[in-house]
């Protein structure tokens, strides 16, 4: 017993010292980060450079720690450097609790003000008007698929993309009745409870189900009755106190929302990135073959193709556009030659942003 407090006195203090030494050099960074901001001034924030640090972070982990846990403390680190040189505001799909918000605070950290808007629109509006850097909105989830309005607004809008978040969405129950017998109704966005749909079907056939305008706004109705309960994330559970009756009950474990990050730049290269655009053509045989042609020339990868009605593009009640992700950057040869290729074809071409792949 004795040898063993020996030793962990001397575990403490190498921890102590360590900690020490994490302290001055956290500070170090602060400082050199401080100066860097001095020198550039204008767009402080730059996506590029932090997706090429967070990566890096992850390529030089030893561990024990796991490379998502290192690139978590990495962002939150760099996050607080930067509210040193401009205090960011982020404009989200509120209220407070919601999946959107929590998205924003996994690609900035917790540093910027965050900014809560109504709908999808008063999101893009706050970052036109400056009254945010940037926005966060969902674009596609990997069950419902595309979100029509994030898609609308960015035809529409002179924002651009600059980054991209993927957020697994993990449903819980939260409630303070105790016992799933004791719940008679659930709340819930209308999307959430039909990811939940074979879940509650098992567990909950009891229960009437509320659709309601969020999330957020199922749990604060929740903690408010105690034979309610609502489906949300972990984040409205901790902002309304309510104890988790049961935790992941989306019927799909891989369910998953992409949010993409609006600001009036895109990002420069980093690597790893994405361009995505929006196109037209006329309706005649192989019209489509023939438009994205360029990217198969030019060897440049596709991951992503989403027709939609033109809304407010001023053709007829029939004419589409087509959203494309491809792999690469704007800027790299191949992309860029792609691209020059496409608008000699294209009836209408927008480069929507490059910006880097999410990082973890």
């Amino acid at each position: 017993m004795a040898d063993d407090s020996l030793e962990l006195g001397r575990l403490r203090e190498g921890i102590d010292a360590i900690d020490a030494d994490l302290l001055r050099l956290i500070n170090e960074r602060a400082a050199l980060a401080r100066r860097i901001g001095e020198i550039k001034q204008g767009n402080i924030y730059r996506p590029e450079r932090e997706a090429q640090v967070l990566r890096r972070a992850a390529e030089r982990n030893p561990g024990p720690l796991s490379d998502n846990a290192v690139q978590r403390i990495v962002r939150e680190v760099m996050s607080a450097c930067l509210a040193l040189e401009q205090q960011l505001v982020i404009a989200y799909l509120g209220p407070a609790g919601t999946y959107s918000e929590s998205a924003a605070r996994k690609h900035f950290g917790g540093a910027p003000e965050l900014l809560p808007g109504p709908g999808i629109d008063d999101v893009f509006r706050a970052v036109e008007s400056g009254n945010a850097h940037y926005g966060v909105v969902p674009i596609e989830n990997s069950t419902d698929g595309a979100i029509g309005r994030s898609l609308d607004l960015l035809l529409s809008s002179p924002l651009q993309i600059c980054g991209e978040v993927n957020l697994p969405i993990h449903h819980n129950l939260l409630g303070h009745g105790g016992s799933l017998a004791a719940v008679g109704r659930v709340y819930s966005h209308a999307q959430s409870l039909g990811q939940c749909h074979e879940w509650l079907n098992r567990n909950l056939p009891q229960a009437a189900r509320i659709a309601v305008a969020s999330n957020a706004e199922a749990a604060k109705l929740a903690a408010a009755e105690p034979a309610a309960a609502a489906v949300a994330g972990e984040a409205a559970a901790r902002l309304y106190e309510l104890p988790i009756l049961a935790a992941n009950i989306e019927d799909d474990p891989n369910n998953t929302t992409r949010f993409v990050v609006v600001s009036g730049h895109d990002a420069g290269p980093s690597g790893s990135d994405k361009t995505s655009l929006v196109c037209s053509t006329q309706n005649r045989p192989a019209a489509l073959y023939r438009l994205l042609a360029p990217f198969a020339d030019n060897g440049v990868s596709m991951s992503r193709l989403e027709s939609r009605p033109a809304r407010g593009f001023g053709g007829s009640r029939w004419e589409y556009v087509f959203y494309v992700d491809i792999e690469g950057h704007r800027g790299d040869p191949a992309v860029a030659r792609a691209l020059e290729e496409l608008r000699e074809r294209a009836g209408f071409v927008k480069i929507l942003g490059s910006y880097p792949k999410a990082v973890s």
